[in-house]
């Protein structure tokens, strides 16, 4: 029983940890991005739009663009998962003191992390477009 305790307390020792934070509060800007298209992805649903549950007036979307959305979709979550990528490669070589490989994760960290956002943000965009 002692094994949940000491669990619980590795688990609050985390907490502390500044780069627990930085990885909770990425993983919450992408999970919001996330909403936030699915949100207005929604809109465009044409059966949704037949039941009339939708609060706006949307056009119906072609094949090349449900499959580019699709593929959208796809780039968005593998580019976030190579931004918490980097963000863990650049902790591992700080605690080494490994300083050139950590600057180099930084940068990779902020170009997918920057690929990422503007991957939603189009999506945002193209769906409010689309969206009256």
């Amino acid at each position: 029983m002692n094994w949940i305790i000491d669990d619980l307390k590795n688990a609050l020792a985390q907490l502390k940890r500044w780069q627990t934070w930085l990885v909770i509060g990425l993983l919450g800007i992408f999970a919001l991005l996330a909403y936030l298209v699915g949100k207005v992805a929604l809109k465009t649903d044409a059966l949704l739009s037949f039941l009339r549950h939708t609060t706006g007036s949307c056009r119906q979307l072609t094949n090349l663009n449900i499959i580019l959305l699709f593929c959208g979709m796809i780039f968005f979550f593998f580019s976030a998962v190579l931004t918490l990528g980097e963000i863990q490669r650049y902790i591992e070589f700080r605690q080494r003191g490994a300083d050139y490989q950590a600057r180099q994760a930084v940068f990779w960290a902020i170009g997918w992390g920057s690929v990422t956002i503007g991957i939603a943000i189009a999506a945002l965009v193209f769906f409010n477009s689309f969206c009256r």
